[in-house]
């Protein structure tokens, strides 16, 4: 009774860290009120976010291999510690865009990479039977934190915040939870003693490098997306308001996806993989044709969301699946790490073909074919995925 009771306190306490973690993903609404501060160009917003996701998913490699040694409570602790250093820094930034770019991007990237792989490695020991589900929800509030900064960083706007103001709070309120999080994680007792390495012979086999294809260009896509939504939207003729209802809209499907899509793999396998990518890709396409259609872009925003969400999932059960699960934490951040690739160049590229050409439509069509050839690749080569 205790263990089926300690289980699901992991479970809530992951979702809880995910939940602040991923406000990461209402950096577009965020910035701005950055921009507007500060006076940075669409290209440095975008760079700031991208670093911050380059960071988060470098540090995830050590800290899912230092993981096992040190135990899930340290790991998320000191993640909790550099997520707060970071926003406190970023606070108290004023002008200085370095100060901006360490803080948010540097210290809070890092704080997200200490955290982020410890409520994922240790719910799938918690739940050896349902990978697939378990991954949805675990990573389930990652997408869903946008949804709720989105609307807090708007009614902080417009109730005459300041901005250092905000962050202040914001900084103090997420290392609090985070922290309570991080120490109601743990392992079940018999996994806690298994400690050994992946073979070299795994990095190089077929299901990492298909799943680090499929990641880098689902990712690239979503965050080229995400990171300037507020203003791409605009440029379809949305309204303020309108762009701010479509990062949350974004959000929802991020975060529904994460559960649905576990689901779905669980009853088709691997096949999911080009589906998700398939999916963005027709909805980018109904995007670039949707002329002022504002409730088709609203909802082909939230169908966005549900293929970029699909990242987090599919490829983790798939890796879950190939590999014994003392494996996952030394494997895993691997794939993810070109998540970070993607993080660094899809919101920049995204935002400097928006100064360059004076239009994000451009940059829809480089995310369209990207996600056509890898989902075609990747249906061509689904059994070389399979576990």
């Amino acid at each position: 009774m205790i263990r089926m009771g300690k289980k699901w306190s992991v479970l809530l306490a992951a979702l809880c860290m995910q939940t602040i973690l991923g406000g990461v993903y209402a950096w577009s609404t965020l910035s701005v009120w950055i921009q507007e501060e500060m006076g940075i160009s669409s290209a440095q917003a975008g760079l700031v976010f991208g670093l911050t996701i380059l960071m988060f998913t470098i540090v995830m490699v050590f800290s899912g291999r230092l993981l096992p040694n040190f135990g899930p409570r340290r790991i998320a602790s000191i993640g909790a510690i550099l997520f707060f250093l970071g926003y406190l820094l970023a606070a108290y930034s004023h002008a200085s865009f370095a100060l901006l770019l360490l803080g948010i991007s540097i210290l809070s990237g890092m704080g997200i990479g200490f955290s982020y792989v410890v409520p994922l490695s240790v719910c799938l020991k918690w739940f050896p039977n349902q990978k697939g589900l378990v991954t949805g929800l675990s990573v389930g509030g990652f997408g869903g934190g946008a949804i709720l900064l989105s609307a807090i960083i708007e009614e902080a706007y417009h109730a005459s915040l300041s901005l250092s103001s905000f962050l202040l709070w914001y900084s103090i309120i997420s290392f609090v939870l985070l922290f309570l999080c991080a120490n109601l994680l743990a392992v079940p007792q018999s996994t806690v003693s298994v400690q050994q390495r992946p073979p070299r012979s795994a990095y190089r086999s077929p299901t990492m490098i298909l799943s680090s294809v499929g990641m880098f260009a689902g990712t690239f896509a979503g965050l080229l997306v995400v990171g300037n939504l507020m203003f791409l939207v605009q440029e379809w003729a949305l309204s303020e308001v309108q762009a701010v209802l479509a990062v949350m809209l974004f959000s929802v499907g991020n975060a529904s996806a994460r559960i649905i899509w576990g689901v779905v793999f669980d009853r088709i396998g691997v096949v999911s993989i080009p589906l998700s990518l398939a999916l963005f890709a027709l909805a980018t396409l109904l995007f670039l044709a949707s002329g002022a259609n504002i409730p088709l872009i609203l909802f082909l925003v939230v169908l966005m969301g549900f293929s970029f969400g699909a990242n987090f999932v599919l490829y983790a059960a798939v890796i879950a699946h190939a590999y014994p699960l003392h494996f996952f934490s030394s494997l895993y951040p691997l794939t993810f790490l070109c998540y970070g690739i993607a993080g660094l160049l899809g919101p920049a590229i995204g935002g400097w073909l928006r100064d360059l050409t004076g239009s994000y439509m451009t940059s829809l069509i480089l995310c369209l074919l990207i996600v056509t050839f890898s989902g075609f690749l990747l249906f061509i080569k689904r059994r070389s995925l399979q576990p």
